[in-house]
């Protein structure tokens, strides 16, 4: 353990240190501040052990035993792939060690944080107890995250399941995986188990229900296609039956050998003993003002735990604003609506800004939808990565109001229009930038210019323009 002594004072303590609490802590450390860090599990959080990055490995090695069992019409003759879930289980572990060691809590120390891996309650709004210490700060900010939410199921307190929490540690391939939930998380651990060679059975009443309606058709394809099944519907029983566990939903049964529950994350409040302090929560989070105070001016929250978007840069992002706002003059909004998430399916799925719903809601007729397939894109084809495309929504002026990809680099074709939007950039400007052939950036540009051209020789001014043109020939 370690840390200062008791009573010591600090101008910020920062309670949880997953993605927030880490950049909330080395931004303050930077400024000068004392600060300390309180944790009472793992330093990285969900991130670091739970979510993104054991993940992200798990992913990596699924996708490998898929290219190798379609190797052959790459003209590669390979042998089937047998998966080993305990090599595959030492290199997600593998994994997390190489992230953690930049976190750990003596780097932190090193870089002048103090590091107390205590739970955190408040005494009152200036005080908190962690372990045996009283530890007193000016400022407080909750970055505490969030948990698995298990739905009210009968029966499923009597069966063995696992959530994103223990799913990690499994080293054993099931015959038969039950997913509960298709959003993100239930998605990409249904793909990577699928590909592994387990038969996965996913049960929701929504595939990825947050994304555009074309996202489902493309996704459901493509799953369908790799072997995974699903019953669409709410999950309404679930019971023991010898090694096998049954799942009831929309009139069927289904049996497997493990259960996944998947149906989403709740912010994490245990403990806290927030009423001391006189901060004001719900069970969906605490309540904070633009600038992520809560009605205790001292206090302030970020992330995951004030029951916004639940991402990892955002809950960064949020919690660097937190501190400047806590520790400089002036102030800066926690909240925007240009947040970016992606899904690290195969093919990923990435989306910034509106979307096309919310583009009509907003603007009406005003708004203009283009969409070009990645079966046009030629680096696509070279990969064997044509299910997808890239959807644009603008203003009949070019400006730029959302992008959702579904492409094998989503996640990474995604950044410019996220900094497309920042800079109110419009269409014209993309399509004039020249990117690097052959990229899936590529698509971005030539969706870009096909927009320009037509809307360059739409009207009057297209009928002058192709004048001037034949003049000029």
């Amino acid at each position: 353990m370690t840390g200062k002594a008791i009573g010591k004072d600090y101008d910020l303590v920062i309670i949880g240190a997953g993605s927030g609490g880490l950049t909330a802590a080395g931004f303050a450390g930077k400024l000068g501040a004392r600060v300390a860090l309180v944790e009472k599990r793992r330093i990285g959080g969900d991130c670091t052990w739970t979510g993104c990055v054991p993940s992200k490995a798990l992913l990596k090695a699924a996708k490998v035993a898929h290219e190798v069992r379609s190797a052959a019409q790459y003209g590669i003759v390979a042998t089937g792939p047998v998966t080993d879930m305990r090599r595959v289980r030492q290199y997600i572990a593998e994994a997390i060690q190489k992230v953690y060691e930049s976190e750990s809590p003596e780097e932190l120390q090193r870089l002048g944080i103090d590091v107390i891996m205590e739970c955190a309650r408040f005494e009152g709004p200036n005080t908190i107890i962690a372990g045996e210490r009283r530890i007193h700060a000016k400022t407080f900010l909750i970055t505490t995250g969030a948990r698995p939410v298990v739905p009210a199921i009968a029966g499923l307190n009597e069966v063995p399941y696992l959530t994103y929490e223990q799913f990690f540690d499994n080293d054993v391939l099931p015959e038969t995986l039950l997913v509960v939930g298709a959003g993100p998380i239930g998605m990409e651990m249904a793909q990577a188990y699928q590909r592994l060679g387990a038969q996965v059975v996913v049960i929701a009443e929504q595939l990825l229900p947050k994304e555009e309606p074309e996202v489902r058709e493309v996704m459901q394809r493509v799953f369908e296609r790799e072997g995974i099944r699903f019953i669409m519907g709410r999950i309404s029983a679930a019971r023991k039956d010898g090694k096998d566990v049954v799942v009831r939903a929309a009139g069927h049964e289904v049996r497997g050998d493990l259960l996944l529950v998947a149906a989403g994350r709740k912010p994490s409040l245990a403990d806290l003993e927030l009423e001391k302090a006189g901060v004001v929560y719900t069970d969906k989070g605490i309540a904070v003002d633009s600038q992520l105070r809560t009605n205790v001016r001292n206090i302030y929250a970020a992330g995951d735990v004030t029951g916004g978007f639940q991402f990892t840069h955002f809950a960064g992002w949020q919690a660097f604003q937190a501190v400047r706002n806590a520790l400089l003059p002036g102030s800066s909004s926690g909240f925007t609506e240009l947040v970016p998430w992606t899904t690290f399916t195969d093919p990923e799925v990435a989306h910034v800004g509106l979307t096309e719903a919310q583009a009509h809601e907003e603007f009406g007729d005003a708004v203009r939808i283009c969409r070009w397939e990645m079966s046009r894109t030629d680096r696509a084809v070279c990969e064997n990565d044509t299910d997808g495309f890239v959807k644009l929504i603008a203003k009949k002026d070019g400006t730029i109001l959302g992008a959702t990809i579904v492409a094998g680099r989503a996640g990474e074709a995604i950044t410019e229009i996220i900094v497309a939007i920042k800079q109110k950039m419009k269409v014209m400007d993309l399509s004039g930038v020249i990117h690097a052939y052959p990229t899936y950036s590529t698509a971005v540009q030539q969706l870009a210019a096909e927009i320009a051209v037509e809307g360059m020789l739409a009207g009057a001014s297209g009928r002058i323009i192709r004048g001037i043109s034949r003049i000029v020939r």
